[in-house]
């Protein structure tokens, strides 16, 4: 996918977290627990916010942040469309190539502008859940979502349990998109293939498996052939806020 995209994805579900939010500031997120909807519009502002200052120049790096008051509750959704409009024009306007800090080895704008897109996209979906709305997410986006997860998010979540060594293959049959990954020393490496020997074979939508990976649902809306407890396992280490 390329800049166009994230941008218009991230306009797209910026839009529907806000559209699900009106009125419904006080409704629970189940898939976020603890939190409102109040919480859920604060948090995805407050990471627009920092990733603007990130792609602004404004913010050097996470040591260098200070996050912004938090609106009221009659504010918050203001507040919130105008620093998604900021951000998303910012973005717009970015080449991808351009050097910024991030926290991932891929140091540069197009990290920013898909990170984007696939925070917001997760989160509107929490918004439209909590209000009983949640929708299948679209095939090519999420797809894009799985692979940027294994590559980037995974490696964040922690080592490989001690002892595990096992592969999990991951089919999109909606988007014609495989994964295979596994242990790699302390930490994860993920090939985009299906590979023969994996220990497990995961097979859904590329909605539900990007949705079982943020842990939004669970492991019922997939297909899950040999063994389980090595999805499990997998599963348990990619556990992130």
């Amino acid at each position: 996918m390329d800049t166009s995209h994230y941008i218009a994805a991230l306009r797209e579900s910026g839009a529907a977290l806000a559209d699900a939010a009106e009125g419904n500031l006080d409704r629970p997120v189940p898939s976020c627990p603890g939190w409102s909807v109040a919480d859920l519009v604060w948090h995805t502002g407050e990471v627009h916010f920092f990733w603007f200052g990130i792609a602004t120049g404004e913010i050097s790096g996470d040591e260098d942040h200070t996050g912004p008051e938090r609106p009221a509750d009659d504010d918050l959704l203001g507040w919130y469309r105008d620093g998604l409009e900021r951000t998303a024009d910012f973005l717009a306007g970015l080449d991808p190539s351009a050097p910024r800090w991030t926290w991932a080895a891929q140091k540069d704008a197009a990290f920013i502008q898909r990170r984007m897109a696939q925070e917001t996209l997760v989160h509107a979906w929490d918004a439209r859940d909590a209000v009983g709305r949640a929708p299948e997410l679209p095939a090519a986006l999420a797809a894009d979502g799985v692979d940027e997860f294994l590559v980037f998010m995974l490696p964040q979540g922690g080592k490989p349990p001690e002892g595990f060594d096992a592969a999990v293959c991951l089919r999109a049959s909606d988007a014609g998109r495989a994964w295979t990954v596994e242990p790699a020393g302390d930490t994860w490496r993920t090939r985009p293939a299906a590979e023969e020997g994996a220990a497990a074979t995961v097979e859904g939508t590329a909605s539900d498996l990007l949705l079982l990976l943020w842990g939004r649902v669970d492991a019922s809306r997939v297909r899950v052939t040999g063994d389980g407890d090595a999805l499990a396992r997998l599963l348990a280490t990619a556990s992130t806020d």
